[in-house]
C-alpha cells in the first residue's frame, strides 16, 4: 500500500527545509527517514521562518514516540499516521502543532524505453513454427536423440503448462528443452558457466515485453510532461522504503491500487529474470556430478616470467642547440648521456645519484636533471624533449627506476589504471590491447611507457553480456598476453550487465585488505538494474580506495534524472569502515575514483557539433557539455576532478567503424537524435594534501564493435604503509603528540536554530571524540546559520602514534551534528601535514552532505610533535617536483614535506576556478562584502 503524502522517505535534511520554506506557512510539516538512526524518522516542523526537527523514534515493541521538550510526557503509537493525528492538536510539546502537510511530488517513471540503448548484435531467429503451433504441439513433438536429462525436465514443462496461462512463453522454453539444453550442458562439462542458449531464449521471449515497456513508458512520460509542475532541481525523485525502514500506513484513497500491484508485478519480473539463469546454472552443475560428467581439469600452467624493461632512448636538445640522446636503463639503474652521433655515453648517473627531476611549468617539454656528481657538489642539466608526451615518459621510466632499486620494504607509489566501455551488448573483440595500454587519441602513454605495467587495474563496462567468470578470465588472459604477469582478482561486484572487476599484480595481494563492495539500482522505480552502479573499497596497506562504475539514465532531456541518480548512488552506496558510514561517501577515502557511462550530453545542434568534431575544436563543445554545467552548478561531482578532455565524443558511434557518427535513431514512435556526446567519464576526488596524478585520458580509435568507445585513464597515487617506529619505546611515560584547536567558526545552510557539536574521527585517534555545544550562535541571514566555537569547548586530540613522518600521512574527519536530532549538517576533511607547527595554523575548508555542499568551515589549529620525533624521510614521489619555489618555513617549526603541484588542473576549462574562500555568496555577507 501506499505511503502517506506528507512521507517523505529518504529526502535529505536539505530537501526537506527547501520543501517547508516553499510551503512558507507556519505548521506546514513533512516526515522523513532518518539519517541518524536506521529505521527511525525525523519529524519536520516549520515555525517563525526556522525549521524544528523532531526525531521519532521505535521503542522494542515498535510503537513510535516523539521526542519532545523535558516535561512533556511521551506518547506511543502504534503507525505513523496515528502519531501525525495526535500532534494536529496543541499543547503536545511541539512549537505548534501540525497544521498543513507538504505533499510528497508526484513524479513519472522511470526513463530508458527509447531504447538507444538495446542490445545489437544478437539477433535471434522466431522460434514460432509456421501454421501457427502452440505450447501444446510444441510439448508434443517427438525429438530425436533427446538425452535422458532433457527428458526429465521436458516432462516437468509438460506439467506445468497446463496451469500456467503462459502458453507461448512456454513453447520458447519448451524450444530450449529440446533443441539447446543440451549444447549449455556441453559448455558447462568444459568449464564455460554461461549458459548463453538460455541466454538467448530468455531474451527472445521477453522481447514482446520488452516493446510493450517500451511503448507504455513513452505514454507515461508523455502524460507526465503535461502535468509536471515547475519543481526545484533538488525535489526528491526516490520514493523507494530501503529494507528494514517500516512503510506508514497510509490515509485511505492515497493511491491507487492497481499502480500499487504494477510495481509490484515489475519488481518481480526483476527478481525471476535476476535470479533464474543461477537457479538453471546450480540445477545443471548437480546433473553434472550426479551422471559423472566430469568438469576438465585444468592444468595450472606456470606464470610467464615478466618482461624485463628494454633500454629507452630519448632525442633531447641541451642548451639551445646542441642535440644529445638520454638512454634510460631501468633493469641497470642508469641513465647515459651521450652526444649526437656518438658511439659510447659521454657521462653515466646511477639512479642513487639523482636527487631531483624538476619539471618546468612554463615549457611542458623542459625538465632539469639534479644529481650528485662530486662531494658535496650537484650539478644540474636541463634537457628539452620534442614534446610534453616524450618528457612524461622519460620522468615516468625515472620513477619506475628509482622504484624498482629503493630499499623500501612496501612502496610509497603506484600506478592505478582505470577502464569504463559501455559494450552496447555484443561480444568484445578478440584483442583489448589499445584499451589497456592507453593508446588512441587524447593524452595518451608513449609507446616507451604504453606496456609497462601498473599495480592495479579497474575495469567497468556497461551493457556487457558477458558471463561474469567469463568477461574475469578474458581481462586476465589479455593481461597475461600484454604484461607477462598473472593478474590476481580482488573483487568482481556486477549488477545485471554493470560489471566491476579489480585486478593487482601478485606482489600486491598480500597488501589488499578490508575489501567491500556493493551495488545501487537506479532503474524503474529504482527496482531494475538496468541503469545502476556497483562499487568496490579496500585497503592498501594504510590507503583507503573507492571506485563506482556506474550508468545513469539515457537521454538527452534528462539531465535531473541523471544528477538524482547520482545523488541515489552516493546515498546508498554502502563502502568503505562502517565506523565512517554516516559521513558522505566522496569523504570515506583517500582516494575515490567515480567513472561509467553517465549519459551527460552535449546541447547544441547536431550538425554545430559534427562542424566542431571535424575541426577538433573540442573547447566548443566541453562549453555546452552537461556534466560540466551542472559540476559549474554545484549538482553534482563537487570538488571531483577530470582530466582534460582532448579526445572526440566517444557516443554514439556507428558499429563497425569510427569513421562516423549514427546519431538518428528510428523508432515506432519516431525519429529520436541522439547527438554525439562524451558519455563516458572518469573523474576522481582525493583528500587533501595527498599525492595524485592523471598520466593519461583518452579513448581508444580501433575497437569499433560497441556505439560506444572505450576510455581510459592513468594515475599515479601515493599510498601509506603500516607505519613502525623508528625509536623503541622506553620505560619511562612516552612523550605524546597533541592538537590542539584555537576556535572553530561554521556557516551551514539550513533554517534551523539548532545547537550543535563537531564530532572528530580518524584512524590516528583511538576513538571518535566530540566537543561540547556551540558557544556563539547567529542566524542574522535567512536561510544560515553561523556556529562558533572557543577553545574551551573544543577536545585536545592525543594521535596514537607521535611521530612526524606518521602524522604527515594522517587527516581528521570533522562531522557538524544537531544536539537534538544528531543528524549531520556537513562533513569535511582536514589534512594534518600543513597544520603540524608549534603556532597555531588557519584551515578553511567546504562542507559537504549527501553529495551537496552545505556550508563552510574555518579556524586555527596546530598538531604538536614531540622534537625527538621530528624525524622523516622523502616520499619517493617527492622527488619529482615543479618550477616553483616553496616559502620559507615558520623558525622552530618541524617541517614536513609538501606534496608535489599536481600538473592537471583540477576541473575542466570549461569550469571557473574555485574561489579562495566562502563559494557561495550568501556566505560573504557574514564577512561585511555587499
Amino acid at each position: 500500500m501506499a505511503a502517506a503524502s506528507w512521507y517523505h522517505r529518504d529526502i535529505s535534511r536539505v530537501v526537506a527545509e527547501e520543501l517547508l520554506a516553499k510551503a512558507g506557512r507556519d505548521g506546514c510539516f513533512l516526515v522523513r527517514d532518518s539519517e541518524s538512526v536506521s529505521g527511525a524518522y525525523a519529524l519536520c516542523l516549520l515555525f517563525q521562518r526556522h525549521v524544528h526537527t523532531y526525531r521519532i523514534l521505535p521503542d522494542d515493541e515498535g510503537l513510535l514516540s516523539v521526542q519532545t521538550i523535558q516535561g512533556i510526557q511521551a506518547k506511543c503509537f502504534r503507525n505513523l499516521p496515528d502519531l501525525i493525528g495526535a500532534y494536529q492538536q496543541p499543547n503536545n510539546g511541539l512549537v505548534t502543532p501540525l497544521l498543513y502537510p507538504v505533499h510528497r511530488a508526484r513524479q513519472a517513471a522511470d526513463e530508458d524505453s527509447d531504447g538507444e540503448d538495446s542490445r545489437g548484435g544478437r539477433h535471434v531467429a522466431s522460434t514460432v513454427p509456421a501454421g501457427g503451433a502452440g505450447a501444446g504441439a510444441w510439448l508434443s513433438a517427438p525429438v530425436a536423440g533427446r538425452t535422458h536429462i532433457s527428458q526429465q525436465l521436458h516432462q516437468r514443462l509438460q506439467e506445468q503448462v497446463h496451469s500456467s496461462p503462459a502458453s507461448d512463453f512456454m513453447g520458447f522454453m519448451a524450444e530450449y528443452l529440446n533443441h539447446h539444453l543440451q549444447l549449455d550442458l556441453e559448455a558447462l562439462r568444459h568449464g564455460h558457466p554461461q549458459l548463453r542458449h538460455l541466454s538467448t531464449a530468455l531474451v527472445t521471449a521477453c522481447r514482446a515485453l520488452h516493446r510493450r515497456i517500451d511503448f507504455t513508458l513513452a505514454g507515461l512520460e508523455t502524460l507526465a510532461r503535461v502535468f509536471d509542475p515547475p519543481v526545484s532541481p533538488r525535489s526528491p525523485a526516490r520514493e523507494q522504503v530501503s529494507p528494514g525502514h517500516r512503510s506508514p500506513r497510509p490515509p485511505a484513497g492515497a493511491s491507487d491500487p492497481d499502480l500499487e500491484l504494477l510495481l509490484n508485478k515489475i519488481s518481480t519480473v526483476n527478481h525471476l529474470l535476476s535470479s533464474l539463469e543461477k537457479k538453471v546454472l546450480k540445477s545443471l552443475q548437480e546433473t553434472v556430478s550426479r551422471h559423472n560428467l566430469a568438469l576438465p581439469s585444468v592444468a595450472a600452467a606456470p606464470p610467464p616470467a615478466a618482461k624485463p624493461l628494454a633500454v629507452q632512448s630519448f632525442e633531447v636538445k641541451v642548451g639551445k642547440s646542441q642535440r644529445a640522446a638520454l638512454m634510460v636503463d631501468v633493469e641497470s639503474g642508469t641513465v647515459a648521456i651521450s652526444k649526437r652521433g656518438s658511439g659510447s655515453p659521454e657521462e653515466t648517473i646511477p639512479q642513487d645519484k639523482i636527487l631531483q627531476l624538476i619539471k618546468y611549468q612554463s615549457m611542458q617539454s623542459k625538465v632539469r636533471l639534479v644529481y650528485d656528481r662530486e662531494p658535496q657538489r650537484n650539478l644540474s642539466k636541463d634537457f628539452i624533449f620534442p614534446s610534453a608526451r616524450k618528457r612524461e615518459a622519460f620522468c615516468q621510466l625515472l620513477q619506475l627506476m628509482k622504484i624498482q632499486h629503493s630499499n623500501l620494504d612496501e612502496p610509497d607509489l603506484i600506478s592505478v589504471y582505470v577502464g569504463t566501455w559501455n559494450m552496447g551488448s555484443t561480444p568484445p573483440p578478440r584483442s583489448l590491447a589499445s584499451w589497456l595500454t592507453s593508446r588512441g587519441l587524447g593524452r595518451t602513454q608513449d609507446e616507451t611507457t604504453a606496456c609497462i605495467p601498473h599495480d592495479i587495474y579497474v575495469i567497468g563496462t556497461q551493457e556487457n553480456s558477458l558471463g561474469d567468470r567469463e568477461w574475469v578470465e578474458f581481462l586476465r588472459a589479455s593481461l597475461k598476453t600484454l604484461m607477462a604477469i598473472d593478474y590476481r582478482v580482488v573483487a568482481l561486484q556486477c549488477l545485471w550487465s554493470i560489471k566491476i572487476v579489480v585486478l593487482v599484480k601478485p606482489e600486491h595481494e598480500r597488501r589488499i585488505s578490508h575489501v567491500h563492495t556493493s551495488s545501487v539500482k537506479t532503474g524503474i522505480a529504482n527496482t531494475l538494474g538496468n541503469k545502476g552502479a556497483v562499487g568496490v573499497s579496500f585497503l592498501f596497506n594504510g590507503t583507503s580506495f573507492g571506485f563506482v562504475n556506474c550508468h545513469l539514465a539515457s537521454g538527452s532531456e534528462k539531465i535531473h534524472r541523471r544528477n538524482q541518480n547520482y545523488s541515489d548512488i552516493l546515498r546508498s552506496l554502502v563502502l568503505g569502515d562502517k565506523r565512517l558510514g554516516a559521513f558522505d561517501l566522496t569523504l570515506r577515502f583517500t582516494h575515490l575514483f567515480w567513472f561509467g557511462d553517465l549519459n551527460y550530453r552535449l546541447d547544441m545542434d547536431v550538425q554545430d557539433i559534427l562542424a566542431h568534431i571535424t575541426k577538433k575544436e573540442f573547447e566548443a563543445l566541453l562549453a555546452v557539455d552537461q556534466l560540466n554545467l551542472e559540476r559549474e552548478k554545484n549538482k553534482v561531482f563537487l570538488r571531483f576532478s577530470e582530466g582534460d578532455i582532448s579526445f572526440p565524443p566517444t557516443y554514439r558511434y556507428e558499429r563497425g567503424s569510427r569513421d562516423s557518427y549514427m546519431w538518428q535513431k528510428f523508432k515506432p514512435t519516431g525519429m529520436r537524435i541522439n547527438v554525439p556526446s562524451w558519455c563516458d567519464r572518469i573523474l576522481w576526488k582525493s583528500h587533501p594534501e595527498t599525492h595524485v596524478v592523471c598520466n593519461s585520458y583518452g579513448c581508444t580509435d580501433d575497437i569499433v564493435t560497441s556505439d560506444h568507445s572505450p576510455v581510459f585513464a592513468t594515475f599515479e597515487v601515493g599510498v601509506t604503509s603500516q607505519f613502525v617506529p623508528k625509536k623503541a619505546p622506553g620505560s619511562g611515560p612516552e612523550p605524546l603528540a597533541c592538537i590542539e584547536w584555537e576556535s572553530i567558526e561554521v556557516i551551514v545552510k539550513t533554517a534551523s536554530r539548532s545547537k550543535c557539536y563537531i564530532e572528530f574521527h580518524s584512524y590516528c585517534l583511538e576513538e571518535a571524540q566530540r566537543s561540547g555545544e556551540n558557544t556563539s550562535q547567529s542566524c542574522d541571514v535567512p536561510g544560515f546559520l553561523k556556529l562558533g566555537w572557543s577553545a574551551k569547548h573544543l577536545p585536545v586530540l592525543n594521535p596514537i602514534l607521535p611521530d612526524l613522518e606518521y602524522l604527515g600521512d594522517q587527516h581528521l574527519l570533522l562531522s557538524i551534528k544537531g544536539v537534538e536530532s544528531c543528524e549531520s549538517y556537513g562533513e569535511c576533511c582536514i589534512a594534518m601535514r600543513s597544520m603540524i607547527s608549534s603556532m597555531a595554523q588557519q584551515f578553511e575548508t567546504f562542507l559537504f552532505h549527501r553529495g551537496e555542499e552545505t556550508g563552510s568551515m574555518r579556524g586555527w589549529m596546530k598538531v604538536r610533535v614531540p622534537k625527538d620525533r621530528r624525524s622523516t624521510r622523502e616520499r619517493l614521489y617527492e622527488w619529482i617536483s615543479f618550477e616553483e619555489e616553496d616559502a620559507e618555513p615558520v623558525a622552530d617549526a618541524p617541517t614536513c614535506p609538501k606534496p608535489p603541484l599536481q600538473r592537471l588542473r583540477s576541473r575542466p576549462h570549461s569550469l571557473p576556478e574555485p574561489a579562495s574562500g566562502y563559494t557561495n555568496p550568501a556566505y560573504f555577507i557574514f564577512e561585511g562584502v555587499p
